[in-house]
This record gives C-alpha cells, sequence and structure tokens, in this order.
C-alpha cells in the first residue's frame, strides 16, 4: 500500500508539472484602425508592454518577490546593519572572507547581544580556494556536570537548564575565531586590526535599533534577575528605549584584552577571573580550568550532492549539514519543481521528509567524541527510499505512528534565538558562520566587569531525555548531559559551488530546530524553482520537527485553499509569527547579491569592493 501510494505522489508530480507555471497574460491586442487612418505607410502602433508575471506570493505577503539585493564583487550581509558595515571594510580594505567574518562575529558580540556573543558558540563552514573546512566551536558541559542536574523532584527539567549561572555552557566563540583566523586568514590584516572596530563600538557608543530594544523587553522578565543584565539593558529599572544610546566601557575592556593577546585574553587573566567570580556569585559550576582547556575543532564538514550542485554543510555535534543531506535524499528521485512551488502536494512531501528527518535527529544523535552516530545509513540511498515508501501522496503519517511514542504537548516558541552571516571575498572565498547564545540574551547572565552575556546552551542537551526543551525538542540519551560534552545543535552554516566549481549560495540561518528547514527551503527555491537569492529568502516558509506533531507555517504566507487542502490531508497547522533569519548570498554572473533578512529588523547586506 505505501509503495502504491508513492506512485499515487508521482502521478500528481506529472499533472502539476502542466499547471506548476502560470505564464503571464498576453499582451493587449493593438486598437482597431480609425476610418480616418492614414495609408498603410503611416507608423505603426507601437506594441504593448509585456505583462508582468503574476506573483507567486499570496496576495497581501509583506516581503516582495524579486525585490533588488545589493550586488557586488564581494559581500556581507547578516542581521545588524553596524556588523555588515565592519565586515563590508575589511573586505575593501583587502581581508578576506575569513577576515570579514571574524571582524564581523565581534562586531554582532556588541551591537546585536541578542545572539552575537564571546559567551556563546557555533559553527562555521567556510571554502577558502578550492577546499570546504568546518569549525567546530560549540559550548562543552563544565567539568562538573552531571546527567541527572536538571531533572526535577516531578521528573521534568527544572528551569536552572535555562534561566542563571547554572545553564551556562563552557563558551567556545573566542577560541573559535581564533582558529579560523589563525588557519585560513589572509594575514593581510592583524587580529588586534579585526577586534578593533568591535572595540571602538563598545566604547563610543551606538544608537539601539528595533530589534535591539524588542529582544530586550522580550527577555527583560529574565534580564531583571541579574545585576549586571540590569545595569547593561534595562537602565532606571525598564528596557532601553530604540534611539538610546548604548554603550560598554566594560566589554569594551574585554575585547581589549582579547585583542591583545587572543585566546588567553578570555580563557585566562582577567577575563576568566571575572567569568568564575560570577559563577561563584550564582552558584554555577564552570571553573579556572574549564575555561583554560577549551578547544575549538575542525572537522570534516557534511558534502553532498542536490541537483548537479555541491553542498558543503556542518556535521555532527551540528546536524544541520546531515539533516539537509537526509531531506535532500529524500526528494532527490523526485521532479520537485513540477510539484508546483507551495502547491498542496510540494508543502506536503517536503513537511512529511522534514518529519522523518527529526525523528531520526532527535532520538540517535550526539556529539561524535561520546557518541557513535549511525551516519553511513543515515546517509544512504537505502535510508532515503525506505522514509520515501512510507510517505503518502495524500494523508499526513501521524508522527506516532513513525515513532510509537507518546504525543508531546508544545513547550513553547521557535523564534530566532541565533544570529547567522554570510561573506563573500572578491576571490570566491567564502564564509558561513552561525553563532548563538540559544535563548535571546542567553541565560540572562551579564559577567560582572566584563559586559557580555552568557549562554543558556545546556538546555540543548537532553536534559531530561524523551521530555522537550525550549523549543520542543523531545530528545534522546545520546544528547544526554556529560562533562566536557558538546550538545547537539540545528546550526546549519552551509555553501554551495555549481557544476563550474563556484560558490553559488552562502547560507544559514538563526531560529533552533527551524533553521535546518529555512535553510534547505531557500536552496530549494533557488535551486529547484528558479527563484533568485532574494525572492528565495523572502518566500514563506513551513516547519515540521515530528513532535509537537503541527506543521508549522509563516501567518500570511498560506493561503486558505492551501490551508484546506493540507488540513484535508491530516496536517494541523499552526502559525507562527515567522520562522527563521537567512541572510544569505547567491551569484549573479560575475557578482554576488545579498539578501537580507526582512523579517529581521536591522538585517543588511553591503557589498566589499
Amino acid at each position: 500500500m505505501k509503495l502504491r501510494a508513492w506512485h499515487r505522489l508521482l502521478a500528481v508530480v506529472l499533472l502539476a508539472g502542466c499547471e506548476a507555471a502560470v505564464p503571464p497574460p498576453p499582451p493587449a491586442p493593438p486598437p482597431p484602425p480609425s476610418p480616418n487612418a492614414a495609408p498603410a505607410s503611416a507608423p505603426a502602433p507601437a506594441p504593448a508592454a509585456p505583462a508582468t508575471p503574476a506573483s507567486r506570493f499570496p496576495a497581501g505577503w509583506p516581503y516582495p518577490e524579486g525585490a533588488p539585493p545589493v550586488r557586488g564583487p564581494s559581500m556581507v550581509t547578516s542581521d545588524a546593519a553596524l556588523a555588515t558595515k565592519v565586515g563590508a571594510e575589511v573586505l575593501a580594505a583587502g581581508g578576506n572572507a575569513v577576515d570579514a567574518a571574524v571582524a564581523t562575529a565581534f562586531a554582532l558580540a556588541v551591537v546585536h547581544p541578542t545572539a552575537g556573543n564571546l559567551g556563546g558558540g557555533g559553527f562555521m563552514v567556510a571554502r577558502v580556494g578550492d577546499k570546504e573546512h568546518a569549525l567546530d566551536f560549540r559550548e562543552t558541559a563544565p567539568g562538573k556536570a552531571t546527567h541527572d542536574m536538571y531533572r526535577g523532584k516531578d521528573g521534568k527539567a527544572t528551569e536552572g537548564a535555562r534561566v542563571g549561572h547554572l545553564a551556562v555552557g563552557v563558551p567556545g566563540s573566542v577560541a573559535g575565531l581564533w582558529e579560523a583566523y589563525d588557519k585560513l586568514g589572509s594575514k593581510k590584516k592583524t587580529w588586534a586590526e579585526l577586534v578593533a572596530p568591535a572595540i571602538r563600538l563598545a566604547k563610543e557608543g551606538f544608537s539601539v535599533d528595533e530589534n535591539f530594544a524588542t529582544t530586550v523587553k522580550a527577555a527583560s522578565g529574565k534580564l531583571k534577575r541579574f545585576p549586571a543584565s540590569v545595569a547593561l539593558f534595562l537602565p532606571g529599572g525598564a528596557p532601553i528605549e530604540i534611539g538610546a544610546t548604548w554603550k560598554s566601557p566594560e566589554l569594551a575592556a574585554t575585547l581589549e584584552r582579547i585583542a591583545e593577546k587572543g585566546p588567553a585574553g578570555f580563557y585566562e587573566g582577567k577575563t576568566a577571573e571575572l567569568f568564575v567570580a560570577e559563577m561563584r556569585r550564582g552558584k554555577g559550576i564552570i571553573t579556572a580550568a574549564d575555561l583554560k582547556g577549551y578547544k575549538a575543532k575542525w572537522r570534516e564538514p557534511i558534502v553532498f550532492e542536490y541537483r548537479g550542485r555541491r553542498v558543503a554543510s556542518m556535521p555532527l555535534p551540528s546536524s544541520g549539514g546531515l539533516a539537509l543531506a537526509m531531506i535532500a535524499h529524500q526528494l532527490e528521485g523526485l521532479d520537485v519543481a513540477k510539484l508546483g512551488w507551495h502547491s498542496p502536494s510540494h508543502v506536503h512531501v517536503v513537511a512529511e521528509a522534514m518529519r522523518r528527518v527529526f525523528l531520526a535527529r532527535n532520538e540517535v544523535l550526539g556529539d561524535p567524541d561520546f557518541v557513535k552516530n549511525p551516519v553511513e545509513e543515515l546517509l544512504s540511498v537505502a535510508w532515503a527510499e525506505k522514509q520515501r515508501a512510507t510517505i503518502a501522496a495524500d494523508r499526513a503519517t501521524p508522527t506516532d505512528e513513525l515513532a510509537r511514542g507518546a504525543a508531546v504537548k508544545d513547550s513553547g516558541g521557535r523564534g530566532p534565538h541565533t544570529t547567522h552571516f554570510s561573506v563573500v571575498d572578491a576571490q570566491g572565498n567564502a564564509v558561513a558562520l552561525t553563532t548563538t547564545l540559544n535563548g535571546w540574551y542567553g541565560s540572562g547572565v551579564t559577567v560582572t566587569g566584563a559586559g557580555f552575556v552568557l549562554n543558556n546552551e545546556m538546555d540543548d542537551f537532553a536534559t531530561v531525555p524523551g521530555t522537550p526543551n525550549q523549543f520542543g525538542l523531545v530528545q534522546g540519551e545520546a544528547n544526554s548531559i556529560a562533562p566536557g560534552k558538546r550538545m547537539l545543535s540545528s546550526m546549519s552554516p552551509t555553501i554551495v559551488t555549481g557544476k563550474d566549481g563556484r560558490v553559488e549560495l552562502v547560507l544559514g540561518a538563526a531560529g533552533g530546530p527551524t533553521i535546518l528547514t529555512a535553510v534547505f527551503q531557500i536552496l530549494s527555491n533557488v535551486v529547484d524553482f528558479g527563484f533568485d537569492v532574494t525572492t528565495g529568502v523572502n518566500a514563506p516558509r513551513f516547519h515540521h520537527q515530528d513532535y509537537p506533531d503541527k506543521l508549522f507555517v509563516e501567518q500570511g504566507g498560506f493561503p486558505d485553499e492551501l490551508r484546506s487542502a493540507l488540513g484535508a490531508m491530516g496536517h494541523t497547522l499552526d502559525d507562527r509569527g515567522h520562522i527563521a533569519d537567512a541572510p544569505s548570498i547567491g551569484r549573479e554572473g560575475a557578482a554576488f547579491a545579498g539578501a537580507r533578512e526582512p523579517r529581521r529588523p536591522g538585517s543588511e547586506a553591503a557589498a566589499g569592493k
């Protein structure tokens, strides 16, 4: 029955192919000649201008199709205009993509403290020359961490995994940026020169924008619990307002120590002393030995082909690259374009592929230094074919039917609690870098005297296996807590090269588990449907993560007839304000187009030189 259902879906594909492209209406015919018209030698009427094709986006969708991007021979696009400007200036001064990425990341730690950070971690995929590199600077569990440290008497996870000093993992960002600079930087710019713009922004200050003010207000409930955070973000006890000048001499001093001493300026000396003192103040467990012992790790990227393109993304402990490949492999045998973009069949089959990927992700994956992950099996043709055979053409498969488990109540938001940026230089080198504090302003804790916010990354472990974390993910023992272990992630920094070997797309996203599904949709929008990168980013998005068993859709992006058709298939739709942030870069001929993320106020793209 399942195979017959899949054959019915293939038939739907072939039929849909006749309707997928809606041609523009023909030009209006010329007016009939007047009875008093001149002889045939008179000039003929000018032909009518071709009609503009109807938008593929639904009426009222706020982000336009075909919006003009920023174009140039090199490009930076990020969640914050000031950070984008810093990166573009490094490119203009002769730095390479990695140099620009380092400077952009430090600037984001100042102007976008929602997620930009010194006190968090992340992942980077870079292409320098013709070689891809993957850098893991994910946070680690402290040496004193234990398997059940967040299990309450009722068997549920306590708040300590999300708010306060106990929620903090050992940060990796500074170590990661140093590794990137040391191995792949051009050395035309010194380390200190790349940190200098962030120091200036912290010292001199800048005007608070909408995103900064809005996120402080949203996180004020936890920020107000910690005096150093109140002083930094809630002056006078109220959230900082748009247009106010924000500066932090303490953060500037921390950055100066990092500029002078490299990673030792963070993991040792005064900054480390302030960090450990903050831990003691709030009964945290990170020690000086934890800080000094932290190491970023180079790993082999996940590389796969999709429609003739080479896709390089992040390996474990980020599930991003593996999950992208697993979705792609399920759809590789299907002509997705013939389904028609955002037809019921298209949304259905992609959502079902997502569902199956998250089931595998959440059950069996974890830090590869601690867990034997079945990567080869999950990347195999056999796995993809097995999953594809279970997808019915006209019916959503309940997650319980696949997992044979109990339904889980939705635990909360899937907001864009991370930040991603993309960089390409004039030589075609590229960087996709995603970094995070986990939740907005992480644990809510600011290191007193040092001016930077600490992550709450410990909640990305399966703090109590089988129960949902703050993103609603229900994970298994493979991602349980152990000292020194790195928590599983969905971050998906990705670089796509074309058949000619040139960089075609640089992308990634913020948004918890929605990261990897948003990245796949942009990839598919461009590769399967021929969207330009800006249209691919602006297009409405959807998301499925197995539990809770819902199809999350962006409000206003799914017309009533599409919603009804999906509902008839058994999908339970859940509207979200927006799904993920994904500033991206695409190739346009010999140049690059920068697509800012319109869902994120302040996101900007800028050309280097």
